[in-house]
């Protein structure tokens, strides 16, 4: 490491770290700040743009690693199929015309390589970052609420694209030897990361014996290795961390070591990214004279237009005419409407490998994807307004195939809707089936179509949010509503069914604050996870203590309990909540 990477790396730090205290004050997200301390970093001379850019390459590779490692296989079908409509409308209706645009402005400022350039410009308008909606979503993914997996699922459409247009990218003269050499080379390395998931994987644990340590330090080797390869025959380092992640099994004890040994480290990287960001925005008429600064700006902004508001129209038209109700297609596109850190890394690579992308066209997409990853926090606050205000005007009175096509209702009364389908909403049904009790299920996760169809008399497939699923549920006639999800927006949307039913509503909630909100808003009980397990814990204790039970008893039971547990799918990858 030189030392001027050093004091790189200190300024980039203590700037982070500073604006990062401010952020957590006021309980904010890191990001913004983040990208703010880049912004400061970036105007003390010591900081340089090839030292960012190092960062920068670093940073993201080991974010692509991360997220390869996440990818769940068993999923994948689902997730494509969900993704497929809106990303592929978006190729065809967005690429095209961001592609003129992006050539326009090459002829208009006198561009070499003007359609490399205007490649450029499009994958920066068209790929959506899978990052930055990983964080603005972040509880909805984890509950798999449908807006969720559709973002998710076009954010990783979108980084498949990307990989491809890094291997076709990265030759300095495309000619369709270099191209089929580099995509040649792309698909080894993710045939030799699927080998390794397939074997090596359970190897390396076999040889570790069970040590999740040397099973972390192993999987980094791996990184390592592939990043290293990558490098030698000329591709770009986020290709081999790609490869590299898929690699890294993502089931099992041992893989659950490796996750939340990377997991530890994440962070650190996130932080190096979105700092790195800020640093290599060059500011219009500050770093820039008059005439490079309005072409850098009319660039940016033109960018900006079509990220902002042309992605999200065609996402949501798209979600919609799949069959999505319009506030879930409306959701699922705000979380879409920024410029991608692989854009950024197509760009960093066009700037030092192939030397192919103007100076203008670089510094255009760095500030738009600063101001949209910004931009998409802030708006996170407004997205529900501008629902109201506008969408669901334009679609007042829409019902929704997609939920038509994935429910199964019989006429019901003084029934159970039982809302999510995972560990606790899966002994509710099989007790409300030994009870000969009639239920409903309302789940929102497409994964779950199939075990739904198979295990349940009835169900609607929906995002407990939107209206027509309740419809469906048939609410009003309901003898108790329950609710498996501790998601404080799920609550109060079953809670709004309080004026259109006498049933008594069972919540959960992640703390005794919100659970005395929600009582005080209508509920009959709110069961806190919490509070429950340190009132078990208690009883345990005084038990012990006074000699109702003795050890070897409590840990027979607990045995017991746990393998009823597995039973349910507590221990499997199919826990949902």
């Amino acid at each position: 490491m030189t030392e001027q990477l050093v004091v790189t790396l200190a300024v980039v730090f203590v700037a982070a770290g500073l604006l990062s205290l401010v952020a957590n004050q006021f309980g904010l997200s890191p990001i913004p700040f983040y990208i703010i301390a880049g912004l400061i970093a970036g105007s003390f001379e010591t900081v340089t743009q090839e030292e960012i850019i190092v960062l920068a390459q670093w940073g993201i590779a080991f974010l692509v690693f991360v997220f390869a490692i996440r990818i769940d296989f068993g999923d994948l079908e689902s997730i494509l199929r969900d993704a497929e409509l809106a990303a592929v409308t978006q190729l065809i209706v967005v690429a095209p015309l961001a592609f003129a645009v992006g050539y326009v402005f090459g002829d208009l400022f006198g561009f070499e390589n003007q359609v490399r350039n205007a490649v450029y410009f499009s994958a920066a308008v068209v790929l959506s970052s899978s990052l930055v909606g990983g964080v603005v979503l972040g509880s909805e993914i984890r509950q798999n609420l449908v807006h969720g997996r559709l973002a998710s699922s076009v954010h990783f459409f979108d980084d498949l694209v990307a990989i491809t247009l890094l291997l076709i990218l990265s030759t300095e003269v495309v000619t369709a030897d270099a191209i089929a050499a580099q995509i040649g080379y792309g698909v080894l390395f993710v045939v030799a990361g699927l080998l390794i998931y397939r074997h090596g994987f359970r190897l390396l644990v076999r040889l570790a014996d069970g040590d999740g340590e040397l099973v972390l330090v192993g999987s980094i080797s791996i990184l390592i290795t592939f990043i290293a390869a990558a490098e030698y025959v000329g591709l770009s380092i986020v290709v081999g961390a790609f490869a590299a992640g898929i690699a890294i099994r993502s089931d099992g004890t041992q893989a659950l070591d490796v996750q939340n040994g990377i997991d530890s480290i994440t962070d650190f990287f996130v932080a190096i990214f979105f700092v790195t960001v800020g640093a290599l925005v060059v500011v219009p008429f500050v770093d820039l004279d008059w005439s490079a600064s309005i072409e850098v700006l009319s660039i940016a902004a033109a960018l900006a237009v079509l990220v902002l508001v042309l992605n999200p129209v065609v996402h949501t038209l798209s979600f919609v005419s799949e069959g999505y109700d319009a506030r879930t297609a409306f959701l699922a596109s705000s979380s879409l409407n920024q410029v991608s850190e692989f854009a950024l890394i197509i760009a960093i690579q066009a700037l030092i490998l192939t030397e192919t992308i103007a100076a203008p066209m670089f510094d255009a997409i760095i500030l738009a994807a600063a101001a949209t990853m910004v931009l998409t926090f802030l708006a996170r606050r407004t997205e529900d307004a501008v629902y109201e205000t506008i969408v669901a005007r334009l679609f007042r009175g829409q019902r929704t195939r997609k939920v038509d096509d994935r429910s199964s209702v019989d006429d019901l009364a003084d029934h159970v809707v039982v809302v999510g389908y995972g560990r606790i909403g899966r002994r509710v049904v099989e007790t409300l089936e030994e009870l000969d009790c009639p239920y409903v299920v309302l789940e929102n996760d497409p994964v779950l179509w199939d075990e739904l169809d198979v295990e349940c008399r009835n169900y609607v497939l929906g995002d407990a949010l939107s209206a027509y699923p309740w419809e469906k549920a048939q609410p009003e006639d309901a003898a108790l509503i329950l609710s498996t999800v501790d998601h404080r927006p799920v609550s109060e949307a079953v809670l709004e069914r309080d004026h259109e039913t006498d049933a008594d509503i069972l919540l959960r909630s992640e703390s005794a604050e919100i659970a005395g909100e929600l009582l005080e808003s209508g509920a009959t009980h709110v069961a806190v996870p919490n509070v429950l397990a340190g009132e078990q814990l208690l009883a345990t204790v005084d038990a012990l203590a006074a000699g109702e039970t003795d050890p070897e008893t409590l840990e027979r039971e607990q045995r017991e309990y746990f393998q009823a547990l597995e039973r349910y799918g507590f221990a499997t990858r199919n826990e949902r909540v």
